[in-house]
């Protein structure tokens, strides 16, 4: 259930009695007057617009306005249907939609200076200090998030503020340190920047797990709301914010001699700036909340002076299945890159090679989560062990073959996969925790999921640059985390203390 203010009910229940033309449900009606001025205003419009010689390139003005004017009305019915406006699930997709969109612009502002700017010895040089220097520091950051947030009892909406913020400085400083000569930045100022860029981007992404139980609309459930924030992150900021980007790059580079990637990512952090602070105040209160814990102890009687809520037999089986996955998507995001680059090609090919997979992992990562919002999860822990066993299968499948185009499929069923266990695991957090201790909960699984991903992409950066011998050291990594995933499905643990040896619904502590 959403917090929503203690005056709020009446009035969303004045207006959910009343029908209104809109598919919101909470919007308000039309008034007749209202109409009867629209209907004079378009009539006048109409008798204008037939005065004069109607050319082609009014029409297609005209056009063109329709059609924004239509998409603009249904990203905005998307984002408000099931009462998401009063919840502040709408006040929080918007800034969703801004990380997606300003980690695309770094993507494009990076891939221009790191992949395609150098020869290839020395761009491949470039890139393994990039990666290097960028992943290893956040494995020891990832796992402080998730017990800060427990910490941070106000200011989430100043944090997730902060997270654009310190993004625009570092962004600033990378172009005030551009040399438009070689097109590059020096390693002292690229490499810190990135590393930063890429720990705000994740703090972004933990903070708002433990915010987004707080804005769940009545109506709908955790899994479908975060499937909502994916699909809008993945069209509107990773597919229109990247494709902005990299026309910026393209004309700034052309013209100016200057990042245009890292104007768009000054922009849209400015505004993703302002847009977290719309959220509605009551994300902050964590009156009442039970912090969630790994560790599980039988027969514990509880203490009212310090309550911890264990994790369930699904929950942490959800838990080592969607780790595992997050290793192997970690690995595809890096791993290929230097493949490309290992290729003696133009860096058009190279850009053919990086799309290929770039591509099958958007369209798995699209309709993973476009089914996960149309499962019935029943079972969330049986889904979690199928996807996991798949990730398995065709990593190993493209180990033993090495071809490119089996590499693609790996990341099509694993962008899916993906998707699927993490609805799975929404909705074991939802079904098996009470409502105090889900913010808690989903803060510290996002941070170690984000911490699995840092490991696959370590796995990406220092192993040897065959498809074959890549993927073999990846399935290595999987099959143990695929072991224990189904020994914790089981009841069982490899590891003492963090498998399924405990309750599927554990009580205090």
């Amino acid at each position: 259930m959403a917090n929503y203010p203690s005056d709020e009910p009446p009035y969303r229940s004045q207006h959910r009695s009343t029908p209104t033309p809109s598919s919101n449900r909470y919007l308000p009606p039309l008034h007749d007057d209202h109409d009867r001025r629209t209907q004079h205003t378009d009539d006048a419009d109409a008798r204008a617009a037939a005065a004069h010689k109607v050319t082609v390139t009014r029409a297609a003005a005209l056009r063109s306005r329709e059609m924004g004017s239509r998409m603009y009305g249904l990203v905005h019915r998307a984002a408000t249907a099931d009462g998401a406006d009063k919840s502040g699930l709408t006040a929080l997709t918007w800034p969703v939609i801004a990380n997606f969109a300003v980690d695309a612009a770094m993507a494009v502002a990076l891939a221009n200076t790191l992949f395609f700017a150098a020869a290839s010895g020395e761009s491949k040089s470039k890139v393994a200090l990039y990666l290097l220097i960028t992943i290893a520091p956040f494995a020891v950051i990832a796992p402080l998030i998730g017990p800060a947030l427990d910490k941070l009892q106000h200011g989430r909406r100043v944090a997730l503020a902060l997270s654009f913020g310190l993004r625009t400085v570092l962004a600033l400083i990378l172009i005030t340190n551009y040399d438009s000569t070689t097109g590059s930045f020096p390693s002292w100022v690229l490499y810190p920047c990135a590393l930063g860029m890429m720990v705000l981007s994740k703090s972004f992404s933990v903070l708002r797990s433990a915010v987004t139980p707080r804005v769940m609309p009545p109506t709908i459930d955790l899994v479908r709301v975060n499937s909502r924030l994916t699909v809008f992150g993945l069209l509107g900021g990773t597919i229109v914010g990247g494709g902005i980007a990299a026309g910026f790059e393209y004309a700034f580079t052309k013209t100016a001699h200057l990042p245009g990637a890292l104007f768009v990512v000054i922009g849209v952090t400015l505004v993703g700036a302002w847009l977290a602070m719309q959220i509605p105040a009551w994300v902050e209160v964590t009156a009442g909340e039970v912090p969630t814990t790994l560790s599980y102890h039988d027969h514990t009687a509880p203490t009212r002076s310090s309550l911890r809520q264990p994790l369930g037999r699904n929950i942490i089986t959800s838990l080592w299945g969607n780790c595992t996955i997050k290793a192997m998507v970690g690995f595809l995001f890096l791993y290929p890159a230097f493949v490309a680059k290992a290729h003696d090609a133009s860096g058009w090919v190279q850009l053919g090679i990086l799309g290929l997979i770039g591509a099958a992992a958007g369209v798995g990562n699209f309709a993973g989560n476009f089914t996960a919002a149309r499962l019935k999860l029943g079972r969330p822990s049986v889904l979690v062990v199928r996807a996991t066993t798949a990730v398995a299968v065709v990593a190993l499948l493209t180990a033993l073959t090495g071809n490119l185009f089996v590499a693609a499929f790996a990341a099509l069923v694993t962008s899916g996969s993906s998707a699927i266990a993490k609805a799975s695991l929404d909705a074991s957090l939802q079904d098996d925790l009470p409502e105090e201790s889900r913010a808690s909960a989903f803060g510290r699984s996002e941070s170690f999921l984000q911490l699995a991903w840092v490991m696959g992409g370590a796995l990406g950066v220092l192993v040897y640059t065959e498809l074959w011998v890549g993927f073999t050291a990846i399935t290595a990594l999987l099959i143990p985390g695929l072991a224990q995933t189904i020994v914790s499905f089981r009841g069982d643990s490899l590891i003492p203390g963090l498998g399924g040896n405990r309750p599927v619904m554990a009580e205090q502590e």
